[in-house]
């Protein structure tokens, strides 16, 4: 008997009793590798010593204080910590307790901005088809994942979708990866200018799209242009790195890797790895002087913000992913995943595309390499691939709709950063068995 709403009402999920490593531990004390980190949040595995002496010691001194009253000293030292390696020109972290908190933040933030700075015309969004931005109704809106938003359409907001950079599915024979990326990002051009650019306040995007379609990283070139686009039209740059930053994709902010900053930049997941709930939007110095030069207020805000206890567990956790050298070896572990993916599955007939960066990988599930085209939606092919590879003892996070909403199955690879080379290669013995239980 239970009293627990559990995220599938038909089925209870077995209990797990303890973390270790890489490795999850349920009640009957069977051993599952964790190879997504949940979801691409256990960048540092279960069971860190210094993340969790951080934790007891915080709660120890200061459980909570609430933020209309106080600042804390971790709230204090996390902002400076990711403030001094984060892109150029952000200055400022807000933190929350998840990402789509975080999303819904930057919405508003970035709304707000516009009615500081005299242009309350500004009302709309644009993002991408195939992405995911976050579960609140803002959030949900922002976003571009079909599924997830069919039920609740009514209630969301109207935001604009441009295609994805999607290169597997769009770039065209004989053309560059370098023209692929421009073509696609010129569609937000056209969109600024089919809805007018006056009424938009953000273009928000995944700089390596996670959940909705796979760990799909934009191509070269890509964002500079979105970038030289938003700052022609006056629209702010909205980077979600939920999923992707903290040392995902190998560096610590995963728009590194795209020499572009953003406006603002959502981050969670990796930056408690787990151990305490906590996100952050941050922003630009210019976006917090307008706050500071007019209404000195924004009207947001939920009661766990800045957690000293979520902070002090963030701070530790960026501590290692920078100092101790975790971000370092996510990408050079992140290369002998992909190395070792290709090696197993390269030529496998139904893997389309491997793909990804660091420790985030993806591969796209076909019923034809040739043609590329995806399995009947009917047979499920992603929760019979979640579902073998679960009683195999891995976790995984496959994903249906890949292709458009609704056709097309992937699975994505986010394994903790301390992954071994003899864990990497059960994570693909084990991965393999689920193809093969679910393919035939």
């Amino acid at each position: 008997m239970t009293h627990v709403f559990y995220r599938n009402s038909r089925s209870t999920p077995p209990t797990a009793t303890r973390g270790e490593g890489a490795y999850i531990y349920d009640d009957t004390g069977k051993q599952y590798l964790d190879g997504s980190g949940g979801a691409a949040v256990s960048c540092l595995g279960h069971s860190d010593p210094d993340v969790i002496a951080a934790v007891q010691t915080q709660v120890a001194t200061l459980d909570f204080a609430h933020t209309g009253f106080f600042t804390s000293g971790p709230a204090e030292a996390l902002a400076e910590r990711l403030v001094t390696h984060a892109p150029d020109g952000i200055d400022r972290v807000y933190f929350v307790s998840g990402g789509s908190e975080a999303v819904e933040t930057a919405l508003k933030m970035a709304r707000q901005y516009f009615v500081e700075t005299g242009e309350p015309q500004r009302t709309r969004f644009i993002s991408r088809k195939q992405s995911y931005h976050g579960n609140t109704l803002g959030a949900l809106a922002a976003g571009g994942n079909v599924w997830r938003k069919e039920k609740f359409a009514p209630l969301l907001a109207d935001t604009a979708h441009i295609s994805p950079c999607y290169a597997y599915r769009g770039q065209e024979a004989g053309e560059s990866l370098e023209a692929y990326g421009q073509r696609v990002a010129n569609e937000l051009e056209s969109e600024l200018q089919r809805v007018s650019p006056e009424t938009v306040i953000a273009f928000i995007a995944e700089p390596v799209v996670g959940a909705t379609l796979g760990a799909v990283p934009a191509v070269p070139g890509y964002f500079k242009r979105i970038r030289e686009i938003c700052d022609r039209y006056g629209v702010l740059l909205i980077l979600d790195e939920v999923m992707c930053g903290m040392g995902r994709t190998g560096t610590l902010f995963a728009c590194e890797q795209d020499g572009v900053a953003p406006d603002i930049i959502t981050i969670a997941k990796g930056l408690g790895a787990g151990y305490q709930p906590i996100g952050a939007t941050l922003c630009t110095n210019q976006i917090h002087e307008v706050f500071v030069q007019g209404s000195g207020f924004f009207q947001h805000g939920h009661t766990y913000i800045g957690h000293p206890v979520a902070c002090a567990a963030g701070n530790a956790v960026v501590t290692k992913l920078t100092d101790g050298g975790m971000v370092a070896r996510a990408a050079q572990m992140g290369e002998k995943l992909d190395q070792a993916l290709r090696d197993a599955f390269g030529d496998h007939p139904h893997i389309g595309d491997i793909r990804g960066r660091g420790m985030f990988r993806g591969l796209e599930i076909v019923e034809d390499r040739a043609s590329k085209s995806p399995f009947d939606p009917a047979r499920g092919i992603n929760k019979r691939v979640k579902a073998a590879a679960f009683e195999a003892g891995l976790i995984c996070y496959p994903m249906g709709g890949t292709v458009d909403g609704q056709r097309g199955d992937h699975v994505l690879l986010a394994p903790p950063f301390i992954l071994t080379d003899d864990q990497i290669g059960e994570l693909i013995e084990k991965l393999g068995t689920a193809l093969q239980s679910a393919l035939s």
